[in-house]
């Protein structure tokens, strides 16, 4: 029995060295194959392979599959494009984005409670945002609006699935089609910041909506906690400290130096 219980001991650890590895070298390695291979074909090759499990269920199963590993596939594509965006050579950025989805990979994303969705939401909308923003710079307004739409619903998806509220479509598609028009109002003056030499670029449409994801959640949490006796002043905190926030942003960092 004790032979037993020391076999299996050893197999779980040598099965976490292997999980902790495989992790690493997707969080590396898809940033590091897009920079050197100047495309990001093959980093979004290698995210889309690291979740096989999607396609390994049956076909009823596999658009709930799906939907419930957007956020996942969201967060790596994105990491992929941002690292391809960034430039042909290596900036501090790209090992930013190596450490970050290393970290994602194996604290972040096993986590499940509900303050840790929400966390995983706001982060597959930051990244989610930056990346499409960047993408469709030059391209019809149509390709953000798509793009924001399914990032927004993806997001509200991903924090809704865990709560007690089993009817969410409405709540969700409510959600995507907010991120669809914020991102058509600002496709016209899309601003990003830069930070010198570092690769760093970070859209303004992806802080705003951050914000407004942040503040659409905690008002939601509120109607639901409160039902009938939901007043304004249950959200008015949240909800004048993102509206200032935005305006701040919008207001006095929109120099068009920044603008693409």
């Amino acid at each position: 029995m004790a032979d037993y219980v020391l076999v299996r001991k050893s197999r779980n650890i040598m099965s976490n060295m292997v999980h902790v590895f495989l992790n690493l070298l997707l969080g590396v390695g898809s940033v590091l194959i897009t920079v050197l291979s100047g495309s990001p074909i093959l980093g979004i090759i290698l995210v889309l392979v690291s979740k096989w499990r999607i396609f390994a269920v049956r076909a009823r199963y596999f658009t709930l599959n799906l939907k419930s590993n957007l956020v996942d596939l969201i967060v790596g594509i994105s990491v992929v494009l941002l690292a391809y965006y960034a430039g042909p050579s290596f900036l501090p950025v790209d090992f930013i984005l190596m450490l970050f989805y290393s970290v994602w990979l194996l604290f972040i994303k096993p986590l499940s409670s509900e303050t840790a969705n929400l966390v995983q939401s706001l982060i597959a909308v930051f990244l989610g945002v930056s990346a499409s923003t960047i993408m469709c710079a030059n391209l019809n307004s149509v390709a953000i609006v798509i793009l924001a739409f399914l990032i927004g619903y993806s997001a509200s998806r991903h924090v809704l699935a865990q709560s007690d509220d089993k009817d969410f479509t409405l709540t969700t598609l409510v959600c995507g089609l907010i991120f669809a028009e914020i991102a058509w109002l600002c496709h016209s003056w899309a601003i990003i910041y830069t930070f010198g030499s570092t690769g760093i670029r970070i859209p303004q449409l992806a802080i705003i909506l951050t914000i407004f994801a942040f503040v659409y959640n905690y008002a939601r949490q509120a109607m639901i906690k409160y039902q009938d006796d939901f007043r304004f002043k249950h959200i008015i905190g949240p909800v004048v400290f993102g509206v200032i926030l935005i305006g701040i942003i919008v207001l006095c960092f929109s120099n068009p130096i920044f603008n693409i």
